[in-house]
C-alpha cells in the first residue's frame, strides 16, 4: 500500500511540474512582442546548404539544458539568427593574410562541427597572382579552393575544406550574420558600403584588427570597432578577439589563449564564442570591456617596436622584463585616459599582459624593431645616416629635422618589404597616431617609453636612448 502511495505521488509531482514549465514556457511569449528574444535558448537547424537539411540540434548556452519549441517561429526567418529555430549564422572573414588563414584554421573547423552555424565559411581574399612551385601562376583563390592551402602568406599549412576563397567581396558577404574582420585597416572604409550592402540585416561583427581610428578633428582615439559599427549603422554590433596570438603557432595547433570581448548579449556572445574556441589548443574566454581589449591590442605593437630596439642593443633580460612592465603601465594609463568603462580585470587577460609578452619576444613589429636598431646602429658608428639616394646625413643625438624622418620612414618600409612578405607592420602606424594625440593633449611627458620609442623610430634618435624612456610615471588608475 505504502508503495502504492509512494507511486501516486510521485505522478502527482511529475504533473505538477509539467504544467509548471508548460506556464514557464508561454509567459515569454504572450508578455513579450520583441521578435529578437535574445535571451532564450533555443534549437537549431544545422545546413550544410540551402538545399540539405538535417536534424533540429539543440546548442548549450551558459550550461542550460532546457530545450523550447515555438510553432510560431516561422515569422522570425528575418530576425536574429541567433533566436530563430528555422535560421543559423553564416560566416565569413574579411582578410586573407597570414592571421586571417591562421584563424580561419579554427573557425572552419568549428563550422563544420557546431549545430547553429552553417558548414560553409567564406573568406574574401583580395585577388593576385602566386607563383607556384613548378613555376607556373595562377590565382590565389584558385591555388586556395583546390590545395586548400593559402601557399603566400600561410605556407605549409592545411585549411578545412569547408573554408571557400571568394575574391568578390559582395558573393563573400551575402546574407552572413558574423562578419569576421581580420585584414589592415587602412582599406576597411572602402569596403564598408559593399559589406553593409550584402549581409544579413542582424549582421554582427568581430574585429580581429590590431591598431586605432583617429579623429582628423580632434585627433582623439577611435576604436576601429566603432568604426565599424559607424559604418554599418542599424544598431551593427562589433566585438572584438584580441590575445597572445602568433599566427603561426595558431595554425600549428600550439595552445594558446585568447579574449573575445562584446556586448551582444544573451545567448550571442556564448554563441560567437564558441565559434573561435577550439580547446584544447585554442582556448577563449569572455569579457565585456571592448575598449580596453582593444586599446591593449593596438598598442602592445609599440610597446613591441621598444622590446625590438632591446634586442637590437644585444640588452638582456632584465631590460626587456623592465621595459614590458612600464609599457604595460602605459598601456592602462592611456586606455582609462581615453576610454570610459575601462576594467583593471582587462590588462590580466590574454590580450592584455599576455599579448604584451609574447609579441614582445615573437611578434612581426619585435623582429622588423631588431633590424631597423642594428642597421641604425652601424650608421650610428659612422655618425652619419643614409637615405635611399645615398645621401650621408649627420647624427645629432639632440636635434632632428625633416631629412632624419626621412631616412627613417625609408628603412621601415624597405624592412617590411624585406621581411614581411606583402604582410603589414601596424606598430610604427600606431606610434605616430599615438604620439599626435599625447603631444596634442600636452601629455608626453606622462608617457616616456611611447615618446621614447617615437623619437627612435621616426627622428633619428639613438638607439640606446630606448632605456631612459624605461621609467614608470605615478598613475592615478588602481592598477
Amino acid at each position: 500500500f505504502r508503495s502504492k502511495a509512494k507511486t501516486a505521488n510521485i505522478a502527482i509531482i511529475h504533473r505538477f511540474i509539467l504544467a509548471f514549465l508548460s506556464i514557464a514556457y508561454l509567459i515569454p511569449f504572450a508578455s513579450s512582442t520583441d521578435s529578437t528574444r535574445s535571451s532564450i535558448s533555443l534549437p537549431f537547424v544545422k545546413r550544410d546548404n540551402i538545399n540539405s537539411h538535417e536534424p533540429n540540434e539543440h546548442i548549450t548556452i551558459a550550461n542550460s539544458n532546457s530545450r523550447m519549441t515555438n510553432p510560431n517561429e516561422e515569422v522570425l526567418i528575418d530576425s536574429n539568427p541567433q533566436n530563430s529555430a528555422e535560421q543559423h549564422d553564416r560566416v565569413c572573414i574579411i582578410g586573407s593574410g597570414n592571421w586571417g588563414s591562421a584563424i580561419a584554421t579554427l573557425v572552419g573547423r568549428n563550422c563544420a562541427r557546431l549545430p547553429h552555424v552553417e558548414t560553409q565559411v567564406s573568406m574574401w581574399v583580395y585577388e593576385e597572382m602566386v607563383q607556384l612551385e613548378d613555376g607556373t601562376e595562377r590565382k590565389l583563390t584558385e591555388v586556395i579552393n583546390e590545395q586548400h592551402e593559402n601557399v603566400k602568406y600561410l605556407p605549409g599549412i592545411k585549411l578545412p575544406e569547408n573554408v571557400v576563397a571568394v575574391p568578390d567581396l559582395a558573393e563573400a558577404c551575402d546574407q552572413a550574420t558574423l562578419l569576421i574582420f581580420v585584414l589592415p585597416h587602412q582599406i576597411l572604409p572602402r569596403l564598408m558600403p559593399t559589406i553593409k550592402a550584402n549581409c544579413h540585416p542582424s549582421c554582427r561583427g568581430v574585429s580581429l584588427i590590431k591598431g586605432l581610428d583617429f579623429c582628423p578633428d580632434t585627433k582623439n582615439p577611435i576604436l576601429i570597432s566603432r568604426s565599424i559599427e559607424e559604418a554599418m549603422g542599424d544598431d551593427f554590433q562589433s566585438g572584438v578577439l584580441m590575445g597572445a596570438n602568433v599566427a603561426s603557432e595558431v595554425a600549428l595547433g600550439q595552445m594558446c589563449e585568447s579574449t573575445l570581448a562584446s556586448n551582444f548579449g544573451p545567448p550571442a556572445d556564448e554563441l560567437t564564442r564558441q565559434i573561435f574556441d577550439h580547446p584544447p589548443s585554442f582556448r577563449v574566454q569572455h569579457i565585456s570591456d571592448v575598449a580596453g581589449a582593444e586599446v591593449c591590442g593596438a598598442l602592445k605593437n609599440v610597446i613591441a617596436l621598444g622590446a625590438g630596439f632591446v634586442d637590437g642593443l644585444n640588452l638582456g633580460g632584465n631590460t626587456k622584463a623592465a621595459l614590458l612592465r612600464v609599457g604595460l603601465r602605459e598601456m592602462a594609463k592611456f586606455c582609462k585616459m581615453f576610454f570610459d568603462g575601462v576594467e583593471d580585470n582587462t590588462f590580466m587577460e590574454s590580450c592584455g599582459m599576455a599579448d604584451l609578452i609574447t609579441t614582445c619576444y615573437g611578434g612581426r613589429n619585435r623582429k622588423c624593431a631588431e633590424a631597423f636598431a642594428r642597421q641604425h646602429l652601424d650608421e650610428e658608428l659612422n655618425g652619419t645616416l643614409k637615405n635611399d639616394d645615398g645621401e650621408e646625413i649627420l647624427v645629432d643625438p639632440h636635434h632632428t629635422n625633416a631629412a632624419h624622418e626621412k631616412v627613417c620612414e625609408q628603412r621601415w618600409q624597405k624592412i617590411e618589404e624585406e621581411l614581411l612578405s606583402g604582410q603589414k607592420l601596424q606598430g610604427t602606424l600606431t606610434c605616430k597616431e599615438a604620439y599626435l594625440v599625447l603631444e596634442k593633449k600636452g601629455m608626453l611627458e606622462e608617457f616616456p617609453l611611447i615618446n621614447k620609442i617615437h623619437e627612435i623610430a621616426f627622428q633619428g634618435r639613438p638607439i640606446d636612448s630606448i632605456v631612459e624612456g624605461v621609467i614608470a610615471t605615478p598613475m592615478q588608475a588602481s592598477l
